[in-house]
């Protein structure tokens, strides 16, 4: 069993080790965004399934997107109105973003900002992290950090005696921006308003 302290987590994640820590949907398994193989690896995940950049708040995040001065006022409603959140909105990436984030398709990039206090502690203290759900791939998340740790003994996961019930065990909402406006490419635990005021 590897559940270390909230310090030893943070440390870790910085240092470029993988960590798993208690989100608002399901628990995270996480990495700097340098370091996503390492996800990829653990999970034995395939390649054309993306990671999501998750950070402690949306400003955290432009950075990682480009678009229009218009996109980005779109992109910045739509976080005010849902984020902190069980919402990921998958956006066109900038030059700033590891490739190794999503090797298929670089191109886009999925980004969150977290509804659990928790979670936001740790992202503000290591910057923004490649997350995933903590499974292997194609297996229902894990939803414990005991179940984490027993699964994934090479990963530091959070030591924690809170209550999991912030936790909904449901993942987020995934909204693509296609240029003009949103696509639904999962339905999660935000149900977005797709009105036209979230369009081009």
């Amino acid at each position: 069993m590897t559940q270390v302290s909230l310090k030893d987590l943070i440390v870790g994640a910085r240092s470029g080790l993988l960590v798993s820590f208690p989100t608002d949907t399901v628990p995270a398994l996480a990495a700097i965004p340098e370091k996503a193989a390492l996800i990829f690896a653990a999970k034995q995940r395939s390649q054309d399934k993306p990671l999501i950049l998750m950070a402690a708040s949306a400003e955290d995040l432009w950075l990682y997107v480009k678009g229009s001065e218009n996109e980005y006022k779109i992109w910045q409603e739509v976080a005010n109105k849902y984020w902190p959140g069980g919402l990921t909105l998958v956006l066109p990436a900038s030059q700033h973003l590891p490739k190794v984030m999503n090797p298929i398709d670089p191109t886009t990039i999925g980004i969150r900002v977290p509804n659990s206090a928790i979670a936001r502690t740790i992202l503000a203290q290591t910057g923004p992290l490649a997350t995933t759900s903590a499974n292997f791939s194609g297996q229902p998340a894990l939803q414990t950090m005991a179940e984490i740790a027993a699964q994934f003994p090479n990963v530091l996961a959070l030591a924690t005696t809170e209550s999991q019930d912030e936790m909904l065990g449901v993942p987020s909402t995934v909204a693509k921006w296609t240029g003009i406006n949103w696509q639904i490419l999962r339905q999660g635990t935000i149900k977005l308003d797709l009105s036209s005021d979230n369009q081009i």
